[in-house]
């Protein structure tokens, strides 16, 4: 039976509060685990597993699938949908409220995130991971096209901001495919893209990665002020410090924070940490 046809017999009704839009298209869902290069050796977690599409072909190809459903409603549904799939651990749970710990009890093997995301968490389900003692492999997530664009944005640009060094410190990301939002079930207003982020947590070395972040909140925080006034303001030292710090690591002192590579940021940070917040 299709899904579709599932959810109209048990009486479904989509949540707009959980931007449920669920992909029935099997090209698409294909095309999504190649994107992800599954294989039979991993272990996925699915965040958001919906009617069970993606998950059932997660199934096929992976050794394991772990996979998180905030809504209750769907068991049902799933129960059908997944009834063939001996290797799917379902977890009805909000995973952004778990801690590493718990997290680790159900998952405690390399894993990698595929993920058809609702919008409104996307940017704080990839940072959970980001920020996290968690080390997953990589995250192929579906996504709203213009949170793909700010995340996998080039320095000089206006997508370029916060969320686009934070992960571009300990990642590499990519648009590998825009989606139709016609692919959708019920359609969605907008078109979605499919971002692959590969971590790489040895990418920089930090002085203080605590320093780090704190330059990046503040340098998007105000766009239009230079990064020496927004670093003021978040670090409490003197404009003349910040100045130096600046041009120490090889920038115009008037520059502003979306002129800079995540790299650039690093020695910025790193400047400030060794020679200004520690006399």
């Amino acid at each position: 039976m299709e899904i579709k046809d599932v959810l109209k017999k048990n009486n479904f009704k989509f949540k707009k509060s959980l931007g449920q839009n669920f992909i029935t298209d099997g090209n698409m869902l294909k095309a999504i685990i190649l994107d992800a290069e599954i294989t039979s050796d991993d272990t996925v977690v699915e965040i958001g597993t919906g009617a069970g599409s993606l998950t059932a072909y997660l199934a096929k190809t992976a050794k394991r699938v772990v996979t998180f459903e905030v809504d209750n409603e769907l068991e049902p549904i799933l129960r059908e949908t997944l009834s063939e799939c001996k290797n799917v651990e379902t977890v009805f749970c909000d995973i952004l409220k778990m801690s590493d710990e718990e997290f680790r009890k159900k998952v405690p093997e390399k894993f990698k995130v595929v993920a058809n995301l609702p919008y409104y968490i996307t940017t704080p389900l990839i940072m959970r991971f980001v920020e996290s003692t968690l080390e997953p492999i990589s995250m192929t997530l579906m996504m709203q096209k213009e949170v793909a664009e700010r995340i996998t944005a080039e320095h000089n640009t206006e997508a370029y901001g916060a969320i686009t060094v934070s992960i571009a410190a300990v990642a590499d990301s990519r648009i590998t495919r825009t989606i139709d939002r016609r692919l959708f079930y019920p359609v969605p207003n907008v078109d979605s893209a499919l971002v692959r982020i590969d971590f790489r947590r040895d990418k920089y070395e930090f002085a203080d990665f605590g320093t780090f972040k704190k330059v990046i909140k503040s340098a998007f925080l105000m766009r239009r002020k230079t990064l020496a006034n927004n670093l003021v303001s978040a670090f409490g030292i003197s404009k003349a410090d910040c100045e130096t710090a600046i041009a120490n690591s090889g920038f115009e002192k008037n520059v502003r924070g979306e002129a800079l590579s995540c790299e650039d940021f690093v020695k910025i940070a790193d400047y400030l940490t060794l020679n200004c917040l520690k006399k």
